[in-house]
């Protein structure tokens, strides 16, 4: 077989495994070989041009398919229709796969050394760290160990890039096999026998409290007139009231409601604050929701605000993150028609903040924000006792995203060990406990109510007190690897 054709399957191969990691597919007990074909692949291919090729080939096919949906987003939402929602996506699997790329073409360099598997590893684990940065963060590799008890334990320690170190090394380490190299390289995979030393990841008791959710169900494409708006807010004020003053279930510590595609303006609607404000009232409850707010230069602001149970104003979180095509016009993309309705794009807030409501405490991100674990962690660091993802998946409408976004924040809980509340739009409305294990959930694409079960939690995980150290330790080692590799070695003449 010619060395483009083992390349070519090599990269597809790759491809396909990664993909079918994820939701529609989530055959995760693929994920310690995924990695195995483009690296035995690579090793096999000499020249750097030729594998940063083909890993970008590899990157470019597995975006494609793993993000497929922003095809139908921007075609339901972002008025692009036929070939040019398909331009949209092509385009971003194109840049997406540049990762990839550096991949395969550093790989090479190491693949041939005794210390591969660690070295591959890093390699893959360091630049898996620089998507948020550069421009779009999603599933990592990590990410298909949710369910996978032993490789969990270490995320409380080195967060989702941990697992997906152990995942890197046991694909490099198969590859060495069916490269026939020394069998004594497998050696470096003994320290993963540390794994039945560590903790369980999970609770170590069960839910001490419960939050009433209201799921939404707004459309994103619905009229707002300022009738429609009146009759949609006293909608979900009864249905608050309704819920949290049942007498057949205990006073709720906290109340919920989404990110929701709606025109709520706390500060200038004098009529929704007036609203809001007595519904808080009355359940006697602290109540949390989503709205628009300004900048000083009039730039308008994706915010969760906490009202008190007296309908006080708490405070307020401007989201950080944005979601690019949705908040923000990426660079290179600015044809495209934002999906959001808010004239103007979002501007990105100060950073996290943590609410303190009554004896305790709580950390409010939206939507997005739940693929950046570092961030994340930084609302438990600062103590927050309990993580809420108020959140809208009702643009992804009824495809696999909304499963994907789902498995990002299950791994939030895991690292940070915090109970995870999500009130989402038009669901998936759930309880995630520190185990990513999923409790209370409500039914998809209906306006409903319901309890979500949770407990308050002041440790701190490793993960939450340090951050990504190790993910960018992988970087560093990962390069200076490569480096070793061109230093000539002196070999005296025969």
């Amino acid at each position: 077989m010619f060395r483009w054709q083992i390349s070519l399957a090599g990269a597809v191969l790759t491809a396909l495994l990664l993909a079918a990691l994820f939701p529609p597919f989530q055959v995760t007990i693929l994920a310690p070989v995924a990695l195995t074909p483009l690296l035995y692949a690579m090793a096999l291919e000499p020249d750097g041009k030729q594998r940063f090729l083909w890993g970008w080939f590899c990157g470019f096919l597995y975006w494609l398919i793993v993000c497929f949906w922003i095809k139908d987003v921007l075609a339901a939402y972002g008025g692009l229709t036929g070939p040019l929602s398909w331009l949209a996506v092509l385009l971003f699997a194109v840049a997406k796969g540049l990762h990839m790329a550096a991949f395969g073409w550093l790989s090479g360099f190491v693949l041939n050394r005794r210390w591969a598997i660690p070295a591959v590893a890093a390699l893959w684990t360091g630049i898996e760290r620089t998507h948020g940065p550069l421009g779009f963060a999603w599933l990592t590799l990590g990410n298909a160990g949710i369910e996978m008890a032993a490789p969990l334990r270490v995320a409380p320690f080195l967060g989702v890039y941990g697992l997906s170190f152990i995942f890197a090394m046991l694909a490099a380490a198969l590859a060495m096999v069916a490269l026939r190299h020394d069998r004594r390289q497998l050696a470096w995979l003994a320290p993963l026998v540390l794994l039945f030393v560590l903790p369980v990841a999970g609770p170590r008791q069960g839910p001490t409290a419960e939050a009433a959710a209201v799921q939404t169900n707004i459309g994103a494409d619905a009229n707002w007139t300022a009738e429609e708006k009146d009759r949609v807010v006293k909608r979900l004020a009864l249905r608050t009231l309704q819920e949290s003053l049942d007498v057949a279930k205990p006073k709720p510590s906290l109340v919920l409601w989404p990110e929701a595609p709606a025109p709520f303006y706390y500060y200038d609607d004098e009529a929704f604050r007036r609203q809001v404000t007595e519904t808080a009232r009355l359940v006697g409850a602290p109540l949390l929701f989503t709205g628009v707010a300004y900048t000083a230069q009039k730039e308008p602001l994706n915010s969760a605000i906490l009202l008190g149970s007296e309908g006080q104003l708490l405070g307020r979180y401007d989201k950080v993150n944005l979601v690019p095509f949705g908040e923000y016009i990426p660079a290179g993309f600015h044809w495209i028609q934002k999906i959001s309705s808010e004239a103007g794009n979002y501007a990105p807030g100060a950073g996290p903040k943590v609410f303190i409501a009554g004896d305790h405490t709580l950390g409010a991100f939206i939507c997005y924000e739940s693929a950046f674990p570092s961030y994340i962690r930084e609302f438990a660091n600062n103590g927050a006792e309990v993580l809420i993802n108020l959140t809208n998946d009702g643009y992804f409408g009824g495809n696999f995203a909304r499963q994907q976004h789902l498995m990002l924040v299950r791994m939030r809980a895991v690292e940070n060990q915090r109970w995870v509340l999500r009130p989402a739009n038009d669901g998936i409305t759930t309880s995630i406990d520190p185990a990513g294990r999923l409790w209370d959930r409500l039914p998809e694409f209906q306006l409903t109510t319901g309890r979500l079960r949770f407990g308050w939690i002041r440790e701190k995980t490793l993960y939450t007190r340090f951050g990504d150290w190790f993910a960018w330790l992988c970087l560093a080692a990962g390069l200076a690897g490569v480096v070793v590799t061109q230093i000539p070695s002196y070999r005296p003449a025969q």
